[in-house]
């Protein structure tokens, strides 16, 4: 006997979206063609970058909660979100729904910090240092004195994503990445691996990887051990 009782199958994780229209090229979260596995979208409306990030996301929670509610009830088996900020409404969106909830990229920095040898530690890049607060670290679990660094004040990535601008040129976006990886790294010696906040950087992990040779930490790749939790591989038995 199979039971029912969801809108949609095969799609374990949902993931709540700014609205935004700056492209997605392959890496983000928005696009579909980053996941190995089908995922369901939920788009929370007049959630736009800005709001979220500069502004703290006032007056969204309800919207948020209702849409992580949609989710589950669309056949999610966990909810993400697809930005780092939405930290701050962890433990309200935790209580919204009765499946896993993982909000943000910065969940992650206390397990990293555990991995690596000691003396070192987990560094944070952001989009907007100027936006991230005490709030919001706390909310993600974030070890007090976690270096953090942005891409906030560069050429064209903060400007294109908080702006919500139509156009993203690539190249000029993973110089400001790779360039804030570097200061970061250069400004705090002992970090053994950077923790990616905002999701539109996971395109360009890997060249932040080759130029600081740190590991380097997404939503994506949170995501990706997060979706394994929820849908196992249905190994074959051995005989």
């Amino acid at each position: 006997m199979i039971k029912g009782g969801k809108s949609v199958y095969g799609a374990s994780v949902g993931i709540l979206m700014l609205e935004a229209r700056f492209p997605r090229i392959l890496g983000d979260m928005g696009n579909a063609g980053t996941w190995d596995f089908p995922v369901l979208y939920k788009v929370v409306r007049d959630a736009s970058p800005d709001r979220v990030v500069r502004q703290g996301a006032k007056g969204l929670l309800d919207a948020f909660k209702m849409a992580a509610q949609d989710l589950e009830a669309d056949g999610a088996d966990g909810i993400t979100t697809n930005c780092g900020f939405l930290a701050i409404f962890q433990d309200e969106l935790s209580s919204a729904v009765d499946i896993p909830v993982l909000t943000s990229s910065l969940m992650q920095v206390s397990a990293v910090n555990s991995l690596l040898p000691p003396g070192r530690r987990a560094g944070i890049l952001t989009v907007s240092r100027s936006s991230l607060t005490a709030a919001h670290l706390a909310a993600a679990g974030v070890p007090e004195g976690t270096p953090v660094g942005t891409t906030e004040g560069r050429a064209h990535f903060t400007e294109v994503i908080l702006g919500n601008s139509n156009d993203l040129d690539p190249v000029a976006a993973e110089a400001d990445n790779v360039g804030a990886a570097e200061d970061l790294v250069a400004q705090h010696p002992d970090i053994g691996a950077i923790v990616l906040e905002c999701t539109n950087m996971t395109p360009f992990a890997t060249a932040i990887r080759r130029a600081t040779g740190h590991p380097v930490f997404s939503q994506v790749s949170f995501v990706n051990w997060f979706q394994s939790s929820l849908s196992p591989p249905d190994w074959p038995r051995r005989t």
